[in-house]
């Protein structure tokens, strides 16, 4: 693992797989509020999954994916249309990630510099952290978008964490290897719940695993999927950018606010 190139192609074999085939990660959890003042609560259970496949490039890999994720009633667990705010009364139009793509270079030498991707061993079990600390200009200026955005800066934490076994690993023969992996998320409001300047927003908290195909995901989600958005099913075709992600997305769908 001190090989930044064994580490890369472990790491491509944890979370995908180094064959042709698409490879599915599902995962669960809740969505609560945090705010100054205000005692956390749970607004939303969370289900979602990915879809992707790994080329390899010169220098290392290139993943090609699309996501989807719904919102669910926090007692149920039923995927919403709509959310009622529990401070204003008013009801909003749910919009769930519709994330196509979400491609990502997996390079030994990229923009950002060489590979790193912090592991730690402990026992037979092998553990990559990543920290994703985000921070650019925002597709909701705040003078266009006073209802939905607080900030013309987006800042937000994706904190991954991904767990395998050695003895997986090991096996050079299997291109792809059962992973776990964990996943906090801290976010602004969505822009969908109109909260605009209201200080506080959302912490995200999942947990997950890679699947042995896209028939394994539970059976709601994909009669969800399929009622939907059927392409999210499979991987993209080619590469493209730039990624999807909720706040582009919103902007497709309200282009003015």
């Amino acid at each position: 693992m001190a090989d930044p190139a064994d580490n890369l192609r472990s790491f491509v074999r944890a979370r995908a797989s180094t064959g042709p085939e698409d490879t599915v990660v599902w995962w669960t959890g809740n969505v609560h509020s945090q705010a100054p003042g205000e005692n956390h609560r749970h607004l939303f259970r969370f289900e979602g999954f990915n879809v992707g496949r790994m080329v390899e490039v010169d220098g290392g890999w290139r993943f090609l994916a699309r996501e989807a994720a719904f919102y669910q009633d926090p007692r149920t667990g039923g995927i919403l249309d709509s959310w009622t705010d529990p401070d204003t009364g008013a009801e909003h139009e749910v919009l769930h990630i519709w994330n196509d793509p979400v491609n990502q270079d997996l390079l030994l030498d990229g923009p950002r510099g060489p590979w790193r991707a912090p592991v730690t061993e402990v026992g037979g079990d092998v553990m990559w952290a990543q920290d994703i600390l985000l921070a650019y200009p925002s597709p909701l200026p705040v003078a266009a978008y006073p209802d939905n955005s607080a900030d013309d800066v987006y800042r937000a934490a994706e904190l991954f964490q991904f767990f395998c076994r050695r003895a997986d690993l090991d096996a050079a023969d299997l291109p792809s290897v059962p992973c776990h992996f964990s996943w906090t998320r801290l976010a602004p409001w969505l822009p969908w719940m109109r909260r605009g300047a209201r200080p506080g927003g959302l912490v995200y908290h999942c947990h997950g695993a890679k699947l042995g195909g896209y028939d394994e995901l539970p059976e709601h989600l994909r009669k969800y999927v399929a009622a939907h958005d059927p392409k999210f099913a499979h991987s993209p075709e080619e590469w493209s950018a730039p990624n999807e992600t909720s706040w582009t997305y919103f902007r497709k769908r309200h282009p003015q606010g």
